[in-house]
């Protein structure tokens, strides 16, 4: 236990803060342009707000008969003691005992020790707080314990401290935040009535706070279980009031539903006093209950008790009793104001309770909706300030592309530019320093994005004062005329940046659970990303931030949520966010030649301190997206969006790293929130809900395995006498396939848990065995190795190879085995791994006396080698095959499973791709799936004939003719999608009979899939199909007269 008397003054976290906190106090006004939050309203004489009468309200605390004879013995303890005179003996104890605020409940679970410890301690601080100089009145107290706390503190009502112990925040941190989920905390605070002395000028008073670790009648409940007495602690049933019982249980019912936070107001009868209630889903708002406190003390009001309680089927309610705090001096708003505009801004609040702007909200200095807007602004920069410059512009100019050595010294100068130049810590210090201007670029922002559409605003206040709203000319001007230097303005500037790209966002629609915003790709540099995008959406939540991006209207890829072992790998992953993004994305739009959808990919990095929080920023990242795909049918809960956009949206995702559990729920969060489109929404979902997984079907790798043995076949090679390498183990979808369906002679192979290695071949039954079971290597039976074979694990250290080689540590050797010459490796197979896993730096230890060691590759994880890398191998020799050739069978499947959504309604497709509870298959759902599996080995197989007939013409890297072909047909799709063709009635429907799949034409018939499938989606069938077709027989560089010999073909069939 500890007590302070004296609070040492905290500095600030940013070192310019300083003068903003320490400005004269600022005016409190309300967030210029607030969001609008309709609560169903009565009457206009009223405000919507139900009523609760004084003597039903709140909490009964058991009575505790030995209360009297408790006190006998704390005054025994303390005047023994000696530390208070007797004079002031029953004064202290009776006011602790009855002027805190304290209930019984306290008094019942502590000790006489610990009491009397409590009200000497409390004595001692009021002692030395009067022996101060400045005789400022401060006291604190706490105790900690694994299963309760006591947090005493001084604070004026209705002002939130920079400075001092921020208790809330403490133990929200150690008890509401905490990571054992098993471990529940409820609390109860309490503010004295009265103030700290009897001196008439005081304002001080006491916030006394009790945590308590939860006791459920069941351990845990089912998520969507809401009977109290099955779900509640067992204090909160024994002191809740039948009213108070009721309104939790009204407020659960909607919170169970709900993806963020449910709000309520109550009146308290006779008295200006309201109730806020707010529920939500536990650990989805880490550090909203300090955050809540900041809130309401910006709109003039202070609380006189709260209560946090947690149910065990996952719903944390909030309890918090308001009322104007009067000893400000500046002006209070009315109650029904600061209450309205509380309400509205929750559940801003909730996207990111503790905002890197916090302390200037805290202060008063900017509102919430300016700081949070702020915040956002802050990870925007990180990711798109233009920090290459025209000197890295010129630098490129002058270096020849065709140099290996200029290349990488290019591509090292790069990345040290965007690592040094401006890190987060130097933008928000930027940011925070300009407060006047983050105003004026919020006020623009809101400007344009605040508008709501006839009867989904219904609000009795009057509307709140603006800031003017200055045009984007007169920003540039104050920005120029405010900042200092140069690194400054780029930083400013980036906020109308982002201001002009906006073409629409969640923002100011009333619940939501994270930040969602569409941009326009447009700003992004052609020097740094040549390719333009054609779709971006930016999502920030309290747990994550993440990337949509597309190349293609109609596109389709994976979601994947990058997790950080580290701050320091935390912050390699948060500066290669958008660009491992943008690569994963452009590597999707040349795998997806064959299919109608480009690419497309979406990525989530959870921050540093939330790797444990992968499956609720996934659900935040898809409810948020959502909101800017469905239009607004619900007032006062999801408002319309100005769309700058206006055009209809439809996004097709799938599963990636870590999201592979996670899209069922998206694919039935989009079907309750109205989407038309769910079947198609997600694909690798369950065959529950017709979904195709590629794992169970081997999808992926029938391509791969359609390239390794097109080499050969090529070279009349016997597969039986191959030895093959193979990075990605037997727990993998693609490692696991990769090794059920080859016939070669496994030499290594390198998984998350270390390597195996046989010179003699890999024992092929038992490796059949792991990966039928998922297993990864350390699970192989080493007595199946022979005499020169290995196993390196990576925690292993010290191990001695069969050859003398002493291997000290096993995560280094395990990290770089793939770049070792072995001379055991004739094919090697990437079926995992990190990207550019080979780069320019690394791929010459693949080279030796200018050859290539690995004669054959066929990249079938993605990004493995860069593309300087592969063209460096290509030309020791190496035959290469690239991932967006070779891993295309898994985007072909989704895309085949897209269009079986698309085409059937929602009746016929229950009947037809649905397994049913007892996980049987219907018979079209098993033809379908073979039909699929053929269809992803002929576009494979026409795509390796195409890119070896053009080699052996041209002598054009393999590497560069993936490119080269895949642009030439989404080039020739494009165009096709647009011209005279499609519009001929005869040729559209003949092409589209060709290009969708037998089955589904016989079952459904193509009238009927050409009326349920979106037009946009039947054009890019149109385009891509014959588009691939035509690049595939005639190469990338056709005569002129090639295309119409295809054509006339094609229209002779017709006739």
């Amino acid at each position: 236990m500890t007590t302070s008397g004296v609070a040492p003054a905290a500095t600030p976290a940013n070192k310019l803060l300083g003068k903003v906190q320490n400005a004269d106090e600022p005016s409190r006004h309300p967030s210029p342009q607030p969001t609008h939050f309709s609560v169903p309203l009565g009457s206009p004489a009223t405000n919507g707000h139900r009523v609760l009468r004084s003597a039903t309200v709140g909490y009964i605390a058991p009575e505790f008969k030995g209360r009297d004879e408790q006190i006998k013995h704390v005054k025994d303890i303390i005047l023994k003691q000696g530390w208070i005179p007797e004079a002031h003996l029953d004064e202290q104890v009776s006011w602790f005992y009855n002027e805190l605020g304290i209930d019984d409940v306290y008094f019942q679970m502590e000790t006489v020790e610990v009491i009397a410890t409590h009200i000497t301690s409390m004595y001692a601080a009021k002692v030395a707080a009067y022996a101060r100089v400045d005789k400022r009145e401060e006291i604190r107290l706490d105790m900690e314990a694994t299963d309760h706390a006591i947090y005493i503190d001084t604070s004026v009502p209705g002002k939130s401290s920079l400075h001092g112990a921020r208790f809330e925040n403490r133990l929200e941190a150690k008890y509401l935040d905490n990571s054992d989920a098993t471990k529940r905390f409820r609390v109860e605070t309490f503010r004295s009535p009265g103030t700290l002395s009897n001196d008439p000028s005081s304002k001080t008073s006491l916030r006394c706070y009790f945590v308590y670790q939860c006791q459920f009648l069941e351990a845990k409940s089912d998520p969507n279980e809401t009977r109290l007495e099955v779900i509640s602690d067992r204090m909160f049933l024994t002191k809740a009031t039948k009213n108070t019982k009721q309104i939790y249980d009204d407020i659960i019912k909607l919170a169970v539903n709900r993806t963020g936070p449910v709000i309520e107001v109550f009146d308290i009868e006779g008295t200006e006093e309201k109730r806020l209630v707010v529920a939500f889903r536990s650990r989805t708002a880490r550090g909203i209950f300090s955050a809540l406190s900041d809130l309401y003390h910006y709109y003039g009001v202070t609380s006189t008790r709260k209560y946090v309680e947690q149910f065990n089927n996952g719903i944390t309610v909030m309890s918090i009793y308001l009322k104007p705090a009067t000893n400000l001096d500046t002006e209070p708003m009315p109650i029904e104001q600061s209450i309205h505009q509380i309400t509205k801004e929750i559940s801003l609040l909730y996207c990111i309770p503790q905002n890197k702007l916090h302390s200037l909200f805290a202060s008063g200095s900017l509102s919430l909706q300016e700081t949070i807007y702020g915040h956002c602004v802050w990870v925007f920069v990180q990711h798109f300030l233009n920090r290459l410059g025209t000197e890295y512009v010129s630098i490129k100019q002058a270096l020849d592309p065709k140099n290996p050595a200029h290349v990488e010294i290019l591509s090292k100068l790069k990345r040290r530019l965007r690592t040094e130049t401006f890190t987060p810590d130097y933008i928000l210090e930027i940011i925070s320093s300009y407060p006047k201007l983050v105003r004026a670029l919020y006020a623009a922002f809101a400007s344009v994005h605040l508008s709501v559409g006839a009867g989904f605003e219904k609000s009795i206040i009057a509307p709140t004062p603006s800031v003017e709203v200055l045009s984007d000319d007169r920003l540039k001007e104050a920005i120029t005329r405010e900042v200092s230097n140069e690194h400054q303005e780029m930083v400013m500037t980036a906020f109308r940046i982002f201001n002009n790209a906006i073409l629409k966002t969640n923002y100011f629609t009333p619940t939501k659970v994270a930040l969602s915003f569409r941009l326009d790709p447009s700003f992004l540099p052609e020097v740094e990303y040549s390719r333009p995008l054609y779709g971006m959406f930016l999502v920030i939540s309290a747990e994550a931030r993440g990337f949509h991006l597309r190349f293609k209207d109609v596109a389709r890829g994976g979601i994947r949520i990058v997790k950080s072992r580290s701050k320091e790998a935390y912050g390699i992953n948060a500066r290669n966010l958008f660009d491992e993004n943008y690569a994963l994305a452009s590597t999707q739009q040349r795998k997806n030649k064959d299919i109608p959808e480009g690419g497309s990919k979406g990525v989530i990095l959870l921050d540093v301190k939330q790797q444990d929080r992968a499956g609720e920023a996934f659900e935040k990242y898809i409810d948020s997206i959502l909101d800017l795909l469905l239009p607004a049918e619900t007032p006062g809960i999801k408002n319309p969006i100005v769309d700058l956009y206006r055009k209809q949206e439809i996004l097709f995702m799938g599963p990636d790293e870590n999201t592979a559990d996670l899209v069922d729920w998206a694919t039935k969060h989009a079907r309750a929130r109205g989407a038309p489109w769910w079947k198609s929404f997600f694909t690798g979902k369950s065959p529950e809900l017709g979904g195709i997984p590629h794992d169970a079907y081997g999808m992926t790798t029938l391509s791969v395995r359609e390239y390794v043995k097109g080499i050969y076949r090529k070279l009349n090679l016997d597969p039986s006498q191959v030895k093959k390498m193979q990075t990605g183990g037997p727990d993998g979808d693609l490692g696991s396939n990769e090794i059920l369906l080859s016939n070669e002679k496994y030499t290594a192979i390198v998984d998350g848990s270390g390597v195996l290695v046989d010179p003699n071949g890999i024992d092929k039954d038992e490796l059949v065995r792991l990966a039928k079971a998922r297993a990864m290597i350390w699970k192989f039976d080493i007595t199946k190795l022979s005499k020169d074979g290995f196993r390196v694990l990576c925690d292993d250290s010290n191990i001695k190879l069969p050859n003398g080689e002493v291997v000290p540590n096993g995560t280094p050797f395990r990290n770089l085995y793939h770049l070792r010459d072995t001379g055991l490796t004739d094919c090697f197979v990437p079926c995992g791994g990190r990207p550019e896993s080979i780069d320019l730096s690394t791929v010459s230890k693949l080279i030796k006396d200018g050859k290539t060691t690995v004669p054959y590759i066929v990249e079938g994880a993605n990004l493995f080698i860069t593309q300087d890398a592969k063209l460096r191998l290509e030309e020791a020799g190496c035959v290469l095959f690239k991932d967006a050739s070779a891993n295309k069978g898994g985007v072909t499947s989704s895309s085949l499973e897209v269009l079986a959504s698309l085409s059937f309604d929602d009746e016929g497709f229950v009947e037809n791709m649905c397994h049913n509870p007892k996980g049987e298959a219907p018979e079209f759902y098993k033809a379908y799936v073979k039909q699929v599996q053929k269809t992803i080995c002929d576009n494979a197989r026409l795509e390796f004939e195409a890119i070896w007939r053009e080699h052996e013409q041209t002598g054009v890297p393999r590497s560069v003719l993936s490119d080269t072909l895949s642009l030439a047909i989404t080039t020739l799709d494009e165009e096709l999608q647009k011209s005279d063709l499609w519009e001929n009635p005869k040729i559209r429907r003949a092409v589209l009979a060709d290009a969708l799949p037998k089955l589904l034409l016989d079952k459904i018939g193509l009238d009927t899939i050409i009326s349920r499938v979106p037009d946009s989606y039947l054009r890019a069938i149109f385009g891509s199909y014959l588009a691939s077709r035509f690049v595939y027989e005639f190469g990338s560089s056709p005569s002129q007269f090639a295309f119409y010999d295809f054509m006339s073909k094609r229209m002779a069939k017709i006739q």
